[in-house]
């Protein structure tokens, strides 16, 4: 199995000593940025990049669980800036993403 996928907006993570898949939606533009980091299963993860359209990607990551979230952009943020819904996963996804980038 490929440890890392990716699209335009998104990248998804397969750590195979845990087992566990991570991916993030990352939305920047001139009015800001917004991230999000998702715990996501085996299945999702094997599905992404199947879709001819970035959008069912991106839809089908949001159907895992939420891990973070930042969101600022010039019009507000959107709810607080900075929220960290699983502290455990998030450290998780961090550390598979530094492990895939050495």
């Amino acid at each position: 199995m490929k440890t890392k996928k990716q699209g335009n907006c998104w990248t998804a993570y397969y750590d195979p000593e845990t087992g566990r898949c991570f991916a993030g939606i990352i939305y920047t533009s001139r009015e800001g940025r917004e991230q999000y980091d998702y715990e996501i299963t085996r299945e999702i993860y094997s599905r992404l990049g199947t879709f001819s359209d970035d959008t069912d990607n991106e839809r089908l990551i949001k159907t895992g669980k939420l891990a973070y979230s930042f969101e600022n952009t010039m019009y507000g943020t959107l709810g607080p800036e900075r929220t960290v819904w699983d502290d455990e996963a998030n450290e998780a996804m961090k550390k598979t993403v530094r492990e895939q980038g050495e």
